[in-house]
């Protein structure tokens, strides 16, 4: 896949790293933050926590633009399709049935008495488990809720041909306008979101439609040039004109970029909790990766990782390799996790710590031993 080191940026391999165990962490805290009112204590202990790790996925997408972009050689768009999509399709058919199979034989034969508020153990029976195994093909489910970046990723490959054409004959003032118009629809959900709350009827669980949206159209006025696309072209653009700044001057800006995107990132979800408390289709609004407080703290991170002097190292580079499998097989290890330590009086920011790093060994265990095996290996490559 993409995430495969294509090119001598030793940077790039540990921002992988930390962007997987990122995205980790974030899953460990769900289980936490699903207490809400509940636990006050735990639930805000989660959303503090997951905040620090929300530009996770962000920052993967980002490397994806400064690995792939532009592409390179002579390609014809069936070709690129058939070699980058056909890549994603074993991974994603496979572990879309196996992990509701773990799930299930987890939750039904190993610990079906879990304190894990995140699970609904009634809903594992035989019928739910048959529809999981064949419904992938439309979406992914509870089980393997980390699926859905492979779908969006399918998405960015399909553009990818198209948007590479544009960028051979793009100026920096080209690149910069389309960045500053994607800049625009980052602040999209919260118009929604303001649009509700100051009185216009929502016919959408998301909010007020907005810019012609309707029943029969959802493709607003900026709707082409918004989406996770923007950080594949902000990631093009910082490779092609870097900033040419000081380690001063990078942090005099990166730092207050990230804290101010974790402030609207943590706080807001506790804002938005108590205006619409449970209702998750408005509690996503402020973690929303194309949001603009989660683009701030991607972006601060990502200039960082810039500066970073890593020389690039053949260890680094497999276990960089090894970050995709990581993230297709984590989830289910995590809510193994909540049960082993779920454990009175320990403190949940303890607990969140030792999931997380659990969750990331053992997992990294399973990817190396697939990776192993030459039938297994197109699972987790």
């Amino acid at each position: 896949m993409d995430w495969i080191k294509k090119d001598n940026y030793g940077w790039v391999d540990v921002l992988r790293i930390v962007a997987i165990f990122a995205v980790v962490w974030s899953h460990v805290c769900d289980d936490f933050i699903a207490q809400f009112n509940n636990d006050r204590t735990q639930f805000l202990t989660g959303v503090y926590l997951e905040s620090i790790g929300r530009p996770c996925v962000t920052l993967l997408v980002m490397v994806s633009g400064w690995l792939l972009l532009p592409v390179r050689g002579e390609y014809s768009v069936a070709g690129y399709y058939r070699k980058r999509i056909g890549r994603i399709l074993w991974p994603l058919a496979f572990w879309s049935i196996v992990l509701p199979l773990v799930s299930y034989a987890y939750y039904v034969y190993g610990n079906p008495s879990t304190g894990n508020p995140f699970v609904d153990v009634a809903s594992y029976t035989p019928q739910s488990l048959g529809t999981k195994l064949y419904t992938w093909v439309f979406n992914f489910n509870v089980d393997t809720i980390p699926l859905w970046y492979l779908y969006m990723l399918i998405g960015l490959y399909l553009a990818l041909p198209i948007v590479n054409g544009w960028l051979r004959t793009a100026t920096r003032r080209d690149v910069g306008t389309v960045l500053i118009l994607w800049g625009v629809s980052l602040l999209f959900p919260y118009l929604r979101l303001l649009a509700t709350l100051a009185g216009m009827t929502s016919h959408s669980p998301l909010g007020a439609n907005l810019w012609g949206m309707c029943d029969w159209n959802i493709f607003h006025s900026i709707y082409y040039l918004s989406g996770f696309m923007g950080y594949m072209l902000l990631a093009y653009y910082l490779k092609t004109w870097p900033p040419r700044w000081s380690w001063t001057k990078t942090l005099l800006v990166a730092v207050p970029m990230y804290l101010l995107g974790y402030c609207g990132t943590s706080f807001g979800y506790i804002w938005v909790n108590s205006m619409f408390p449970g209702q998750y289709q408005y509690l996503e609004i402020p973690w929303l990766m194309c949001g603009l407080n989660v683009m701030l703290q991607t972006v601060g991170v990502f200039l960082i990782f810039m500066r970073l002097q890593v020389k690039s190292r053949p260890w680094l580079s497999r276990m960089a390799a090894m970050m995709f499998g990581i993230y297709l097989c984590h989830f289910p290890i995590i809510q193994m996790t909540y049960d082993l330590y779920d454990v009175s009086g320990l403190p949940y920011a303890l607990r969140i710590a030792l999931m997380a790093l659990t969750t990331f060994a053992a997992s990294y265990a399973v990817t190396r031993l697939l990776w192993a095996l030459p039938l297994t290996r197109r699972f987790v490559k």
